[in-house]
């Protein structure tokens, strides 16, 4: 491990691409997780789509079989976008936006609507909203880091 700048980087991995792994992983357990029963309250009426799945991850967030598989996607998507700088920053800027996108849907359509197809609760909507202020922090702090110390002389 070596330290530049006082920012611990880990096997040429800067702290951006390391909170882009982190996140990926995240994801992908949270969506391992919703497939698993009594993880998943409620298992048995879990459908692929839509409000009607009364499946309950952690018996808090609503969820279905296509909200598991979303998970498990965005969380490939982390961990391969952590291998470069602009790739992690990419993702946790852009999985930002689309989280935020997220909690303005969840709060605007009716959660008994047809157009809550993902399908996403208050506890959905409000843990977007933290996903959201907390992915976009990271891309942007973190990245801002990861420049200073690209562009700062290394001493000998």
């Amino acid at each position: 491990m070596a330290n530049t700048n006082n920012r611990t980087v880990d096997r040429g991995r800067t702290a951006v691409q390391r909170a882009a792994q982190v996140v990926g992983v995240v994801f992908l357990l949270v969506g391992i997780l919703g497939f698993i029963p009594g993880i998943t309250s409620n298992y048995d009426t879990m459908q692929f789509a839509g409000h009607e799945s009364e499946a309950l991850l952690l018996g808090v967030f609503q969820v279905s079989i296509l909200h598991n598989i979303v998970h498990l996607l965005f969380g490939i998507a982390g961990l391969a976008m952590a291998g470069t700088i602009s790739g992690a920053r990419s993702y946790l800027l852009g999985g930002g936006i689309i989280y935020a996108i997220l909690w303005i849907y969840g709060l605007i359509i009716g959660q008994e609507s047809g157009a809550n197809f993902v399908p996403l609760n208050g506890a959905d909507n409000w843990l977007h909203f933290f996903l959201a202020v907390g992915m976009i922090a990271l891309a942007l702090i973190l990245s801002r880091d990861a420049r200073n110390a690209r562009n700062t002389p290394r001493s000998a």
